[in-house]
């Protein structure tokens, strides 16, 4: 009974064992790249949103009202200064032109006999045929003839110009906007609508902005605004599909009322269109290069974030980590930081898997290049399903 019992007992133990090794988990994997911080040159690509117009968005408003009759233009073509879009019924027009003309020929017919009139009784009077205030009423009503008579060249003169108007013509070089009207539709100066809008765009302004602190650093840095904007270099525009516009453009002005709500500054390029590629009312960013000499930059990875703050774990003595602050630039091209307070040369810093350690934690140091040999070796594993469980 005492050797069935202790057989029983040695057989419960081998199983205890057996499954605490089935269980144990794998050792921790504490190799982590790990790279020394070092003066860098670097040119960054610095980001803005922007938006896209023409040099003049200039809207087309009729200047009378009336409906519309012929429309000579599609929305997108390129029309040349003086060229006719649209023609309004002129039928009410003419006819106020041709009532015009005729008052204007009766009031001088009529000035004409006043003056007879004038110079007839001008000479009874001095007979004293007439009295002095039979001639003064003459002479009153050849001035009121001549005051009736400049009014009605005016009015003519309006009815000329109102005439002209229903004939409308583009404003200046470029290209069609959007047309909301149809041929038969009623439009008036004070339509809601333009009629359409002719885009300049020979040369197109790109506007984007940058936050107060940016624009004082920029200006302080090279001692004025006008300064500041004659030496920054050509920029490039990354249109909305990704694609780099082909031709660089200048930082031609800056604002000078800092938005309110925004706090932020107002700034316009000028890109060159000579293929037509960019339109008024597109979408981009502009991508402002600045050269960095002996900077600190550290990969945007190698940094995590508390509360706002940003912090990078510098290895220590024994390869123990430690969580220090640092301070970077606004400007960043996505890919680094350059880092302006909270390291120095020398340093050593975790770049990779930051969001697993802990304040205190002892790791293995490794370079970028092992670290990353590992990772395609630990895909290549994964690839032929030979990972460890």
């Amino acid at each position: 009974m005492k050797m069935k019992s202790k057989i029983v007992y040695l057989m419960l133990c081998l199983a205890l064992v057996g499954c605490g090794k089935k269980n144990q988990m794998p050792e921790a994997d504490n190799e982590y790249a790990v790279e020394t911080v070092k003066a860098s040159e670097s040119d960054l690509n610095v980001s803005y949103p922007a938006t896209i117009k023409g040099m003049q968005d200039i809207e087309v408003r009729p200047k009378i009202s009336g409906f519309i009759t012929k429309m000579l233009v599609d929305e997108g073509a390129f029309v040349k200064k003086g060229q006719v879009l649209f023609t309004i019924d002129d039928v009410q027009y003419r006819e106020a032109v041709r009532s015009a003309e005729a008052n204007v020929r009766q009031l001088s017919a009529n000035i004409n006999s006043q003056v007879l009139t004038v110079q007839n009784k001008k000479l009874l009077n001095e007979k004293k045929i007439i009295s002095d205030y039979d001639l003064k009423v003459a002479q009153n009503e050849l001035a009121s003839l001549k005051a009736q008579f400049a009014a009605a060249k005016a009015q003519l003169i309006q009815a000329r110009d109102n005439l002209s108007y229903c004939t409308i013509k583009s404003p200046a070089d470029g290209v069609i906007g959007l047309i909301p009207y149809r041929v038969g539709s009623l439009v008036s100066s004070s339509s809601a609508e333009a009629l359409t809008t002719v885009s300049n765009i020979s040369n197109m302004y790109v506007y984007f902005s940058m936050t107060e602190k940016q624009v004082l650093e920029m200006t302080r840095e090279k001692g004025g605004t006008t300064k500041a904007i004659s030496e920054l270099p050509e920029i490039q525009l990354q249109l909305s599909d990704g694609s780099l516009y082909e031709l660089k453009g200048k930082v031609s002005t800056l604002g000078g009322v800092i938005d309110e709500a925004t706090g932020s500054v107002s700034m316009r390029a000028t890109f060159a269109n000579p293929n037509r590629v960019l339109r008024s009312g597109g979408s981009g960013s502009v991508l402002v290069p600045i050269h960095m000499k002996n900077a600190i930059i550290v990969p945007q990875k190698a940094v995590f974030e508390i509360q706002d703050r940003k912090f990078v774990y510098v290895v220590e003595s024994g390869n123990k980590v430690k969580s220090v602050q640092i301070e970077v630039l606004d400007q960043n091209d996505g890919t680094n930081y350059v880092v302006t307070s909270g390291l120095k040369f020398g340093d050593k810093i975790v770049t990779e898997g930051v969001s697993g350690l802990k304040e205190g934690t002892v790791i293995k140091p490794i370079t970028s290049a092992q670290s990353a040999e590992k990772q395609r070796k630990a895909q290549q594993e994964v690839k032929e399903g030979k990972m460890p469980m």
